[in-house]
């Protein structure tokens, strides 16, 4: 089997992933919807593909892994090496979970990052009611995710709540010292949103990046009474081209809250001062990030041998991306806690692919497929309707 074409198409706001072979099988992945401005740099690697077998996913990775980078610019890659496990699969007959070494587990559990409710404000009291909203979601979601401190609205709501010039600007900008009255502000909304939670949900809190060290901490410890579940991106992280494993170290030998970074990371060689020095208990790359379900999967096992968890990012991957983190769940090993549960945006991304279970979760878990590939394919007629004039020839 041979490599033909590598073609790439803005379907809604995610660039999608085809690659074609000369036996008629095509292979799909997919680059989050926040980054609709990367076709051409998927294009850009199609020469070093054409005439590539892709059944050989190692071998063909070869050709291009060392041509990307911290997040945004190892999207494309990523998205590459899922097409061709795609591929693979569909060639084998298999799902892509038996390629990455079989089953650990039937159902992969989710988080809730993607399922949101607008906020009616930003008092601790509106934290605990769009709080409440989510547990009721039908999910039955057992582990959600929010924004808190730099990775939210929080500064322009509360004066003072920094040391710093707040800049407004999209990517996360802001980093700097924050004052004892925003600190307490960031400890109150917490509170609330646990007091909604209780045992019954866990709650994981994205903060950054932008924290100071001694903030982190300071933050860390008061929070250890409500058992958070983790403290994502406090230092570094979303667009940061950089991990500063040893600040995130001292952070995480201050407290019993577990720390989490890792979804901007592209490559496990990038994971090896976080997981050998320990400097994090959880690590969360993403897989359309950080060079592809394969490359996931060894850094789970790498982690693993650490003593340190699992727990992916994808708010964004939209379904494409929804079917590889199933697959690459399912093999994942035993420090698998979950991955960030995507929707698909726009809405009617759900009536252009087939092979998703209806509903999708169930109890906070989505059941393992076994159709071959990554297991979700277009319905071609739908899709053509969503296509942009540039983009007609997507799936000729």
């Amino acid at each position: 089997m041979k490599i033909t074409d590598l073609k790439c198409a803005v379907i809604g706001q995610n660039p999608v992933v085809r690659i074609v072979t000369d036996q008629g099988i095509s292979g799909y992945g997919e680059i989050e919807n926040t980054k609709p401005y990367l076709k051409s740099h998927v294009l850009f690697y199609k020469p070093l593909l054409i005439g590539e077998d892709p059944t050989d996913v190692a071998r063909t990775m070869l050709r291009i892994r060392r041509m990307g980078a911290f997040k945004p610019w190892g999207s494309s890659v990523s998205a590459i090496e899922m097409a061709l496990w795609d591929i693979a699969g569909k060639a084998a007959g298999v799902p892509v979970y038996k390629l990455l070494g079989g089953k650990i587990r039937d159902r992969v559990r989710v988080y809730n990052g993607g399922v949101r409710f607008p906020m009616s404000g930003h008092s601790p009291a509106d934290y605990a009611e769009n709080m409440a909203r989510m547990k009721e979601a039908r999910e039955g979601f057992s582990l959600i995710k929010q924004g808190i401190g730099y990775h939210s609205q929080m500064f322009s709501h509360s004066p003072d709540y920094t040391y710093g010039e707040y800049r407004r600007a999209e990517r996360y900008p802001n980093r700097g010292p924050i004052t004892e009255k925003g600190l307490k502000y960031v400890i109150s909304c917490v509170q609330a949103m646990k007091e909604v939670l209780g045992d019954e949900v866990a709650l994981a809190l994205d903060c950054g990046p932008g924290w100071t060290v001694p903030d982190a901490i300071r933050l860390a410890r008061a929070l250890e009474p409500l058992n958070i579940a983790w403290l994502e991106d406090l230092l570094t992280g979303d667009y940061v081209p950089y991990v500063t494993a040893d600040l995130f170290r001292e952070v995480t030998q201050s407290t019993t809250v577990p720390i989490h970074t890792g979804e901007q990371i592209y490559l496990r060689e990038n994971f090896m001062d976080l997981i050998e020095k320990r400097a994090v208990s959880v690590v969360g790359p993403d897989p359309e990030d950080v060079g592809g379900i394969a490359e996931l999967k060894w850094i789970a096992e790498y982690a693993d041998l650490h003593g340190i968890m699992m727990a992916p990012h994808g708010v964004f991957d939209g379904l494409i991306g929804l079917a590889a983190h199933v697959q690459v769940g399912a093999a994942m090993p035993q420090n698998y806690i979950a991955f960030e549960y995507p929707v698909g945006r726009p809405e009617w991304w759900y009536d252009i692919v087939e092979g998703l279970p209806d509903p999708i979760v169930k109890e906070s878990h989505i059941a393992v497929w076994d159709r071959p590939g990554l297991g979700v394919d277009f319905i071609v007629s739908e899709a053509k309707k969503r296509l942009s004039d540039e983009d007609r020839d997507f799936f000729e």
